[in-house]
């Protein structure tokens, strides 16, 4: 049994953010329903290549879309809206990523829903917030990581080859969002427990990646300095970045003198330790370039794999640079499960990463695997809405479901 066990979650979101959290909450134990249009569903669908063998599903969605299941209401409808409002009157969790207002147009903001349903935790996910001079915008996680000031202090300095902002590899803004979207979902959930209402959540792209500045919102807030741009090396420590070795890339990273006299002897240089421009932190900051061009003209000596050695040996953080199929590889991943198969719709099974929550009394389950658009329709309305099996005929008929 999973830790949110019984617990019924609408999943009207697409794309990212939203459809993370309610994984988050699938994995442990919820029972979610992704809302899709009828016909091809959520976006996020069709956002490829890469594709499933024999599916139309992208392998981006696969990897934000298990333990789910699909239905497929045209809420736009009159006779649609009645339905999920239905459905939200049995729920404990609706979350939803429109622009502000799309749901109250059609009967099922949050007021009207509480109406129904005073319990209900609504949580609505956008790129700026149900409120201010933004709130009406479009937000994607590109435009969240410039707005919130992540791509100017991430890249090469100004100057630099390939130097200038740059955006992380990943969506992170949506990532984070989905993480921050499920940890306001379970406290809304305690609350409710103690006084048995529930509450709407306003969690934004821009707001969460602002939140997440702090070493350059401080550096600005507190001390009117603006962090730079420092590529692969940390503007207070040194070393503390990328090197190469004969055969491949890794990271080091040193933040205190015992830390670099271990390095230093771990290199077979120990006098670097004692070497006055390189013995304090400070001093191997501003002698940046003096202690790099020794380590890297060291470095490329050997393979990659006996300098890790000698680093994990000398208790030294490091590690390599991976591919994901390295990460596939890798022994820590293997020995801890990361890596999940789950049933899909049309492929039979797709590999995922799985969840990263280990709990000791109810860890995450993987009970059920990627859906087909709307593949669950009338098992998900008999059990949110109560509907008969006539009454799931008739929407039907009617182009609703």
């Amino acid at each position: 049994m999973g830790a949110l066990d019984g617990l019924r979650v609408l999943d009207l979101t697409r794309v990212v953010a939203g459809p993370l959290c309610a994984q988050m909450l699938g994995d442990l134990g919820a029972d979610v329903a992704k809302v899709e249009r009828r016909g091809d569903g959520d976006d996020l669908r069709a956002l490829g290549p890469p594709f499933v063998k024999g599916s139309e599903d992208s392998t981006y969605f696969v990897s934000l879309n298990r333990n789910k299941r699909s239905v497929s209401v045209d809420f736009a409808r009159p006779e649609g809206a009645a339905i999920l409002k239905r459905m939200a009157a049995r729920a404990d969790v609706l979350i939803e990523n429109f622009r502000p207002g799309t749901l109250a147009r059609y009967g099922l903001g949050y007021e009207d829903l509480r109406a129904v349903n005073p319990r209900l935790v609504f949580c609505s996910v956008t790129g700026f917030g149900q409120s201010g001079p933004y709130a009406g915008r479009s937000g994607y996680d590109f435009v969240a990581q410039a707005m919130a000031g992540l791509m100017e202090v991430t890249g090469e300095a100004d100057g630099a080859p390939g130097g200038g902002p740059q955006r992380v590899g990943v969506p992170v803004a949506d990532m984070f969002t989905g993480f921050a979207a499920t940890v306001a979902i379970l406290a809304a959930l305690r609350h409710r427990d103690a006084t048995g209402q529930g509450q709407a959540i306003d969690v934004n792209l821009f707001e969460t990646m602002a939140s997440l500045m702090q070493a350059p919102m401080s550096s600005w807030l507190n001390a009117g300095r603006l962090m730079p741009r420092s590529g692969n090396d940390s503007p207070v420590a040194v070393p503390y970045g990328v090197f190469e070795g004969a055969d491949g890339r890794f990271v080091i990273g040193v933040l205190n003198d015992r830390e670099f006299a271990r390095l230093a002897e771990a290199l077979g240089h120990p006098e670097w330790a004692e070497d006055p421009r390189f013995r304090r932190a400070r001093d191997r900051v501003e002698h940046r370039a003096a202690l790099l061009d020794r380590m890297r003209t060291l470095l490329r000596t050997r393979p990659r794999a006996e300098w890790l050695a000698r680093l994990e040996a000398a208790k030294i953080t490091s590690g390599p640079i991976n591919t994901a199929a390295d990460v596939e590889a890798d022994p820590h991943i293997i020995a801890r499960g990361m890596i999940r198969e789950v049933p899909h719709h049309a492929a039979g099974t797709v590999r995922v990463v799985g969840s990263p929550l280990h709990l000791s009394a109810t860890p995450p389950e993987y009970r059920r695997g990627i859906p087909a658009p709307g593949g669950d329709t009338d098992a998900v309305l008999a059990d949110f809405a109560g509907m008969t099996a006539e009454e799931i005929a008739a929407a039907r008929a009617a182009g609703v479901v």
